[in-house]
């Protein structure tokens, strides 16, 4: 903990006895913590060991719209209508910083110390008083409980209501210490709150006094504490960000840890452009510095020429040490088409991923087999076996209580995704697929794959702006050979969003985001009550007490060895449900970028495109 000068060290220390006078049960106050054992970093330390303390600043960044996105209505990134502006989070910090270098630790950002409580039950934070807001407001405790109160309400994206879920409340103790008192004993509830977004109670306040409801704030400036400010935008095609030349952690007399080597550019530029086309010239042409590829077929064909040949343009794979998460075909179990898992089962032979990865994508991928594919987590992360007894310990009880919802393949080794690899075929598949769906009432007859009454088997794969358009046309070749009809329909990013919103659509293409150390993000994903909320990341509609308790083992594991076993045990039921199609996974990060361009060695887990942002920086020409 930083030295503190002797009216502030009584002050604290009368503010500690007290809280432990109330019952608040407060441990020693420490600059970071960790979920399981102790952070990496000591007290004290200067900068995380994956940045360069050294890095100069200066010039301007300049970046294409991440993902599909090639428009924005707002700047608003916490509510759930409409598209937000590429970079927003440059705007808004949180109480603590993550590290990239190891699993659920956090150090203190806003906040200058952490204290958990000896109970669990509670987390304190006492917040910098150099923390400013962008419009030179202190950043104090009432800030945050309104953060926290307005993310919990109708007002904002449901999203945070069920991350948050089990944080009971947040208590204002004095003008900058704030308490989040817990509903129940889960580790990670200190590092989730931690990481909530702050912004200013203020935002949306007019200057006749009155404040714009949250909900229908859109381009006002957000009112946060990050580094950056919006200078300029133009019609939802681009922004400008510039470096805050009052950014309170700039002002301080010691650098701060957690900022050393971070946010080296004066000025972020982000261009919108419509397709990855014309987005790929941009890049060649020298529009813009860096791009990170998703594409396989133009990794591998389109960053050739002179520019590349000369080296004024350089690419590089960047090996990815993150857990790779679930990518893959997604059904809407809201309707009937897919409430049987043999229907499901079946539906996932007619995916030739081998053939795919060597005809598309330049043998440039790797198959996934697990929810928590690329990491230790995963039920098979050494090899298909029989679940664990720490495992059986929690599959079994749930399988007596629930024998519906646990299928008995759970407690046999993990069967991989379907293969065509041999002695395996796309025809053998797809024999095993006509039996699956015999078996739930489905025969070809009269031209078309139909039930008992007649109907055929149809359904829509709805398609965000034609990304995998080659892909899906693979697929819908194959579940025609069975007699299933599909419809192919693409969509704008925005329309798609709202779609996916309103869980309006048969099929689409998931992809959840990597996490080293899951936990209360899986209640919007898998758990029973976000199917029901519109807008929540639970788009196929998993309703299951079995998911929901193993979710509940997870966010309460007292270490590493329970969290293994919590989520080997939901590995095995959700991947023997056949709620996804499985699909690929990069073992690269692919990034094309200037040669001015510098970088740091990566860290063990990142994105690609927040790594370029935060820690990359620009040698500027001599």
């Amino acid at each position: 903990m930083p030295t503190l000068n002797p009216i502030r060290q009584i002050a604290h220390f009368l503010l500690l006895a007290m809280l432990v006078g109330l019952g608040a049960n407060i441990a020693q106050a420490a600059q970071g913590i960790s979920q399981y054992g102790k952070p990496k970093y000591a007290e004290g330390f200067a900068h995380f060991d994956y940045v360069n303390p050294q890095a100069p600043r200066g010039g301007t960044l300049i970046l294409p719209n991440p993902g599909q996105r090639t428009s924005f209505d707002k700047f608003n990134p916490f509510t759930l209508r409409g598209v937000t502006a590429p970079g927003i989070e440059l705007m808004f910090e949180s109480l603590a910083e993550g590290s990239a270098d190891e699993v659920s630790s956090i150090y203190g950002l806003l906040a200058e110390d952490i204290a958990v409580a000896q109970d669990h039950k509670s987390v304190t934070f006492r917040i910098r008083p150099e923390a400013k807001f962008s419009d030179g407001s202190p950043v104090l405790a009432a800030d945050v409980k309104h953060s926290f109160d307005v993310l919990m309400s109708g007002k904002a994206h449901p999203r945070y209501r069920t991350t948050f879920a089990d944080i009971k409340e947040a208590v204002v103790l004095s003008d900058r210490t704030v308490r989040f008192d817990f509903k129940n004993n889960n580790t990670e509830l200190p590092i989730l709150a931690g990481t909530l977004p702050i912004f200013s109670r203020h935002w949306g306040k007019k200057p006749d006094g009155t404040i714009i409801p949250f909900e229908k704030i859109a381009f006002e400036a957000p009112l946060g504490s990050g580094p950056y400010l919006i200078e300029s935008f133009k019609a939802g095609k681009s922004i400008v960000y510039k470096r805050n030349p009052q950014y309170w952690a700039d002002q301080l007399s010691k650098p701060l840890n957690v900022r050393v080597g971070f946010y080296n550019f004066d000025r972020v530029l982000y261009k919108l452009y419509s397709d990855d086309a014309v987005r790929l010239e941009a890049f060649k042409a020298g529009e813009f510095d860096a791009i990170v590829e998703y594409r396989a077929k133009i990794w591998a064909k389109g960053y050739v020429g002179s520019k590349f040949d000369n080296g004024t343009l350089l690419r590089k794979a960047f090996l990815n040490h993150n857990g790779a998460g679930m990518q893959g075909f997604a059904m809407n179990l809201r309707r009937p088409i897919f409430k049987d898992a043999r229907v499901r089962e079946a539906l996932g032979y007619a995916l030739d991923f081998e053939w795919l990865n060597r005809q598309i994508f330049y043998d440039q991928y790797s198959r996934i087999n697990s929810y928590f594919q690329n990491s230790d987590l995963s039920a098979n992360f050494d090899g298909p076996r029989k679940p664990t007894e720490a495992e059986l310990k929690l599959l079994r009880p749930l399988k007596a209580k629930y024998p519906q919802w646990v299928p008995d393949a759970v407690f046999d080794p993990m069967p991989p995704a379907p293969s065509t690899k041999s002695p395996d075929s796309l025809r053998q598949n797809l024999k095993k697929a006509r039996e699956l769906l015999m078996h739930a009432g489905w025969q070809f007859r009269d031209g078309a794959l139909r039930n008992e009454k007649g109907e055929p088997f149809r359904f829509e794969i709805v398609e965000d702006g034609g990304f995998f358009l080659r892909v899906i046309s693979a697929y819908v070749r194959n579940l025609e050979k069975l007699g299933v009809q599909v419809d192919i329909r693409t969509s704008d990013f925005a329309l798609h969003q709202k779609r996916m919103n309103e869980f309006d659509f048969d099929m689409t293409t998931v992809r959840f985001s990597d996490s080293q150390n899951p936990g209360n993000e899986l209640w919007d994903r898998f758990g029973s009550q976000a199917a029901k909320e519109k807008g929540s990341d639970n788009v196929i509609g998993v309703q299951s007490p079995v998911v929901d308790a193993l979710i509940q083992e997870i966010t309460k594991a007292q270490n590493r060895e329970e969290l293994r076993a919590a989520t080997r045990a939901l590995d095995r039921v959700l991947w023997n449900s056949y709620y996804v199609i499985p699909q690929w996974y990069n073992p690269t990060h692919r990034v094309a970028y200037r040669k001015e361009m510098r970088y740091p060695e990566p860290p063990l887990y990142y994105s690609a495109e927040p790594w370029i942002i935060q820690n990359w920086w620009k040698e500027e020409a001599k």
